[in-house]
């Protein structure tokens, strides 16, 4: 899938989105099953996103689900979300929302934005009160799970300068 993207854009079909100070285009995003692309809101380069996943289906003999695909967008009108999703046969997702259980497009300084993360914590801990661990199979089992969880969480964040020490 990545060829087909790079081909697309370089043919200039379709266009990705220039991030950071050095304008990295990025136009396609994978994460293990999940594949994310990036363009700008343009008709065409949502002709090309189908046109892609169409080719995909048809060299690899996999089938694109739709159906549980989201077409998403920032500083885009309702009406041209609604065309959009309408070419790719997909529902509209709109902001904030969740991916990998993490709230996108929220803002982390709120109380509300770690709320999933201690709720976790508390679930898997008290999984684990059963009595068939002893003390320290359940001790290790708790500090895997308070680092974790806030790491993986942190991960995804960016630390403000002011918070950085050189």
């Amino acid at each position: 899938m990545a060829r087909l993207v790079r081909e697309a854009t370089r043919i200039g079909v379709l266009e990705g989105v220039r991030v950071g100070q050095r304008g990295v285009e990025v136009s396609l995003l994978q994460f293990a099953d999940d594949t994310l692309f990036v363009c700008q809101s343009k008709y065409q380069s949502i002709l090309a996103i189908k046109a892609i996943l169409r080719s995909f289906e048809v060299v690899s003999g996999l089938k694109v689900n739709f159906y549980k695909n989201q077409v998403g967008g920032v500083g885009i009108s309702v009406v041209d979300m609604n065309i959009f999703s309408k070419c790719l046969n997909c529902s509209s997702m709109y902001f904030p929302f969740k991916y990998l259980g993490i709230s996108i497009g929220e803002n982390p300084r709120k109380v509300n934005f770690w709320r999933p993360i201690i709720h976790k914590i508390k679930a898997k801990l008290s999984m684990w009160k059963g009595k068939l661990l002893s003390m320290a199979g359940r001790l290790c089992l708790i500090k895997s799970v308070i680092t974790a969880l806030p790491l993986f969480y942190l991960s995804f964040l960016k630390l403000q300068s002011r918070y950085v020490r050189p």
